[in-house]
């Protein structure tokens, strides 16, 4: 609502002043949001077009305010200095309109998005960092198509690069395991934990004698030959670690459409094809000579020369070997980002060749995830070919990134190259309590420092599912002593949402470029910037309900002709905080119907902590609303309705804002 009332307002204003100045190169026009509610609901500094009407700030202001003409849902404008124009809602319309949750137009962009996350090495335990990657995507994900639009979840699997060769080392040099011996340990439950173990084991291996690491070569070159024994055994783990981290993140509610594996892009000649397209168009060179001597290179993005740089159209080409990326290798093996650039060029539907499909993991709800393959089921879902695309990986992987987008330019594909956003992201951490809590011995040093930085190399880190499971067992802890009423099941489904609901916006709350420092403590509180705390928001607002014995969705559904646009217009007007109206509770109203207008701001921003913070802003207010106002006590039966309205919107918007963050509210807290 509040998102169609700011582009309805913008949208009179331009077409008033084009009619007004036809001759004039217009700006956009800005819309802010005033420091306090009494001087408006809306903001609109009119200084950018103080230049090209050659008139001053205030005279425009007032133009526009004595011109534009009446706009549904807008109850007036007043001019302020320097130069702004401040506007108010309608409350009365606002409010009729968000109690009947009218839905009004919005220009929904064509085309399907692909969305990439979670994409972890199938060769160990997913772990705390993996959590965030995986939480912002799928929440991306859920914006996305709040917002209208067609998704496509892939999870990339690298399941022939190094970690996955480490741990075959493991297996076959250090534990000397037959395939056989392999395949039975890859049956039980917790594969993935015993391989976390076992790659530590072969990077401490590698560490005594650098010779052992000889033994991953050979692993490499072994994994590329689909026929041999080595590759066998590196699909048998992958596939058997991969199948763990869909249920492990299938705890959380996340899903996928899609897994592409590398195996496949190697086996299938994506790399071929891109190849060729590349060197035809010239994005890669051979180098004769040099430390980059027999590689295929490409230019590292933003060091491009020009002819103006060096003065020779012919040098402007040439790329020094500091600006060199080498994307295949003189011994003829192409790297991760060579394979990356053949990866994105299937994905904008651009290479001329397509995996094969077949379904591998079924989730509860009956949806399926399929997996690429050399040979597949002929009846599938189209992949691929899409015209947006946000890949989720974190900021060290920047580099990498923008390399492929610089080779789709080189290629030609400028407008791919538009849609393609690297979604990046800083690094999880622990709190020195939180690493304590897990049993890690920390030294004095340790005890005294901001954060502690896992690494799955040296073992030291905290996997998802041990994760889950301590959350999980604190949240039942306090679900016991609060309601032993109930059964030990309810009490554990009740303790789950509220573990799910504290690990998620823990993982939203930051802004994606800052370093989360975890603790169990700060995201199970029942106050503060917590899940929990907007989830027992909502629990609140369902217990008034519960009391009065009305079911609050029905209400909420009536709520519209229950209160009519005139009385939600009179019990929200007047400024004063001490009337049952007056500026607080409509400032709730207004941060109700603001739900959509955050969601466009988080795909926009590629920022899901602007939905975090909506969640607990609304939460705030709604909870000193909670405390100023008896409701079923009220006598006023006009007012009562009204009240109980506030609630039932406030509670609809909550449980929608959190769903979008996959954050489901628990009967009772």
């Amino acid at each position: 609502m509040y998102r169609y009332l700011e582009h309805r307002l913008a949208q009179r204003i331009v077409e008033f002043l084009h009619q007004r100045y036809p001759d004039a190169t217009l700006p956009k026009v800005v819309i802010e949001q005033p420091p306090k509610v009494e001087l408006g609901d809306f903001a609109i500094p009119v200084f950018p077009f103080a230049k090209p009407l050659r008139t001053a700030p205030l005279k425009i202001a007032e133009t526009i305010r004595a011109g534009v003409g009446p706009i549904e849902g807008i109850a007036g404008m007043q001019v302020a200095p320097p130069g702004y124009l401040n506007v108010k809602i309608d409350r009365g319309w606002m409010a009729a309109a968000l109690a009947a949750d009218r839905k009004l137009p919005a220009d929904i962009p064509t085309g399907k998005i692909l969305v990439e996350h979670t994409s972890i090495n199938p060769n160990k335990a997913a772990h705390i960092g993996h959590l965030r990657n995986a939480v912002l995507g799928d929440t991306f994900v859920r914006l996305l198509r709040y917002a209208g639009r067609e998704v496509d979840i892939q999870n990339y699997i690298d399941n022939t690069g190094v970690q996955v060769a480490d741990v075959v080392v493991g297996f076959t040099h250090i534990e000397k395991k037959s395939r056989a011996e392999i395949e039975a340990l890859a049956r039980e439950p917790r594969f993935d934990y015993y391989c976390w173990d076992l790659y530590a084991r072969v990077s401490q291996w590698y560490e005594q004698d650098k010779q052992n690491l000889q033994a991953r070569a050979q692993t490499l070159r072994g994994i590329e030959d689909a026929t041999s024994e080595i590759a066998a055994i590196a699909e048998l783990i992958s596939t058997a670690v991969l199948r763990r981290h869909l249920e492990t993140m299938d705890r959380l509610d996340i899903e996928y459409d899609f897994l592409p594996r590398e195996s496949e892009i190697l086996h299938l000649h994506f790399w071929d094809a891109a190849f060729i397209k590349l060197k035809d168009s010239g994005v890669l060179t051979f180098e004769s000579e040099g430390k980059n001597k027999g590689c295929w290179v490409m230019r590292r993005a933003g060091t491009a020369a020009t002819v103006e740089d060096t003065g020779n159209a012919e040098e402007s080409e040439k790329i020094s070997e500091e600006d060199q990326k080498v994307i295949v290798r003189s011994n003829g093996t192409v790297g991760y980002v060579g394979k990356d650039i053949a990866y994105h060029m299937w994905k904008f539907g651009l290479l001329g060749r397509d995996f094969a499909y077949r379904r591998f993991y079924r989730y509860p709800n009956q949806h399926d995830c399929w997996i690429s393959s050399v040979e597949g089921e002929k009846d599938h879902p189209h992949f691929g070919d899409v015209a947006e695309i946000y890949n989720v990986i974190d900021a060290r992987q920047s580099e990498a990134q923008n390399t492929v987008i610089e080779a789709l330019r080189g290629l030609g594909h400028n407008e791919a190259a538009d849609h393609y956003t690297h979604f990046s992201y800083e690094m999880v951490a622990l709190t020195p309590r939180c690493a304590a809590e897990l049993g890690y011995r920390l030294s004095e040093e340790d005890k005294t420092r901001a954060y502690i930085e896992v690494s799955g190399r040296k073992g030291f880190g905290v996997k998802a599912d041990d994760l889950l499971d301590q959350l999980i067992a604190s949240a039942k802890s306090e679900v016991d002593s609060r309601h032993p009423q109930l059964t030990d099941a309810e009490r554990r489904a009740i303790a789950t949402q509220i573990a799910i609901g504290a690990l998620r916006y823990f993982m939203l709350k930051f802004t994606k470029q800052s370093v989360i420092a975890f603790d169990f403590k700060e995201a199970l509180s029942f106050e503060g910037e917590t899940g929990p705390y907007a989830q027992y928001a909502v629990v609140r607002a369902s217990s008034i309900f519960k009391k009065a014995a009305i079911d609050p969705d029905t209400f909420c559904r009536d709520a519209a002709s229950t209160v009519s646009a005139g009385e939600l217009a009179k019990c929200l007007a007047g400024d004063s905080a001490d009337e049952i109206g007056g500026n607080v509770i409509w400032e709730l109203w207004l941060a109700a119907s603001k739900t959509s207008y955050l969601v466009d701001q988080c795909i926009a921003t590629t920022e899901p902590a602007y939905l975090a913070k909506h969640a607990f802003q609304l939460a705030q207010l709604f909870n000193t609303f909670y405390h100023r106002h008896p409701i079923l006590s009220e006598t006023d039966e006009p007012r009562k309705q009204f009240l109980l309205a506030t609630v039932a919107v406030v509670r609809r918007e909550l449980i929608r804002t959190l769903a979008v963050m996959g954050i489901t509210v628990p009967p009772v807290m």
